[in-house]
């Protein structure tokens, strides 16, 4: 990890916005996602983060007991009360971490629920890269752009060639950036309107800021319709299974692991058994088939290819769905290699591949008491299941 273990990070919560657009009777921050407030959900998310040492939230003036219900149990610092605007909410929160004078500040909008910890630990390796600044999450825009003129006449399309969509958190060292606030506090105009999130105050003060690739499931509450359709999630569950047998060679790759041992899995890619069990569960919760209807044997290009790419895909098409992983849990089925002492780094790499945090994975290992041809010991069996979250229809 790039970012030095004796630095410290705070990552502020800005939650002192009324939600304009929301349209309910709370505002969005506090509003119910499930049984529990957005805040909440945010605030978990958050501190699952590894690097982040602190929490600090910003409230609007009057909201103390929609906060203190939804930081209960957090023992979080008393909150900051926020200013007219999302800047001066921000400004008022940097200017509260002064006495403790993070090295990083993570700013993060409390409408930001589904943020992932992996997302959040890139974010601030990038920042406390040589020469940088700070660093944001962002996902490449995908949409067509046309630029409408009065009377809604389109005028032109507008190439969306290196342009990105914002999201948060935004990481910065915390010196430069609350400098940066400062100015910008004094901005008038058009000039200050023109900032509207953290990384174009830092621009305007000439820091140099980085895009660190983001998932699109780290969505934004900004309408009523927005958390409703959060809030109609429906969970599946859905099984998968694999196995290969046993070839010539000196290491097996098991949840994208090489672990040495006496003989290698036969298969047309890397016979990453664990994966491809994975794979086929999270693939039966969206209904798409299996790992054969999407990745071929009898096609070449998959030869000997890593069995990340294809749990990569598999997740790719649940969050295109608007769905999420709630958790993987994978059984292997061996009398050897012994799976013990590569368990926690198999449940790492799955993690990482994945996009969801460590706690979320759970792999064991079991054996058939030789019985069977696990119990031949002619190869490994791979059982996997995988719930996910998925909008209903």
């Amino acid at each position: 990890m790039i970012l030095d273990a004796v630095a410290t990070c705070t990552a502020l919560i800005v939650a002192g916005g009324r939600g304009s657009r929301f349209g309910g009777p709370l505002p969005k921050q506090y509003a119910l996602l499930g049984t529990q407030p957005v805040l909440r959900h945010t605030l978990a998310a958050v501190r699952a983060a590894p690097g982040i040492g602190r929490l600090q939230v910003v409230i609007a003036p009057g909201d103390e007991l929609h906060y203190q219900a939804s930081a209960a149990g957090f023992d979080l610092p008393a909150p900051v009360l926020g200013g007219s605007s999302r800047q001066q909410s921000v400004l008022n929160g940097l200017e509260a971490l002064v006495p403790e004078s993070p090295d990083f500040v993570a700013i993060h909008d409390a409408a930001r629920p589904f943020v992932r910890a992996s997302d959040i630990t890139a974010c601030l390796e990038a920042a406390a890269a040589s020469g940088v600044d700070g660093a944001i999450l962002g996902v490449p825009l995908l949409d067509t752009l046309k630029r409408v003129e009065e009377g809604h006449a389109v005028s032109e399309t507008v190439s969306r060639h290196n342009l990105w969509r914002a999201q948060t958190p935004q990481v910065f060292r915390f010196a430069a950036v609350l400098k940066a606030h400062r100015a910008a506090a004094a901005l008038a105009g058009t000039e200050a309107t023109a900032l509207t999130d953290d990384a174009a105050v830092a621009e305007h003060a000439g820091l140099r800021i980085v895009m660190v690739p983001g998932s699109a499931d780290n969505r934004k509450i900004t309408t009523i319709e927005d958390l409703q359709q959060l809030s109609t999630m429906e969970t599946r569950v859905a099984f998968g299974f694999d196995v290969h047998g046993f070839a010539p060679g000196s290491a097996v790759v098991l949840g994208g692991i090489p672990i040495p041992h006496a003989q290698s899995l036969s298969g047309h890619s890397d016979a990453d058994v664990a994966l491809h069990a994975l794979t086929d569960a999270v693939l039966g919760a969206i209904g798409a088939g299996d790992i054969g209807t999407h990745f071929p044997p009898s096609d070449p290009q998959w030869l000997g290819v890593s069995s990340d790419r294809f749990l990569r895909h598999a997740v790719g098409l649940l969050v295109e769905r608007g769905g999420r992983i709630v958790h993987l849990d994978l059984t292997l089925i061996c009398e050897a290699p012994r799976i013990g002492p590569h368990r926690e780094a198999m449940a790492g790499s799955i993690a990482r591949i994945a996009g969801i945090d460590r706690d979320r994975v759970s792999v064991k290992a079991t054996t058939t008491e030789g019985l069977g041809f696990t119990g031949r010991r002619e190869g490994i069996a791979a059982q996997a299941v995988a719930t996910v979250e998925i909008p209903k229809h």
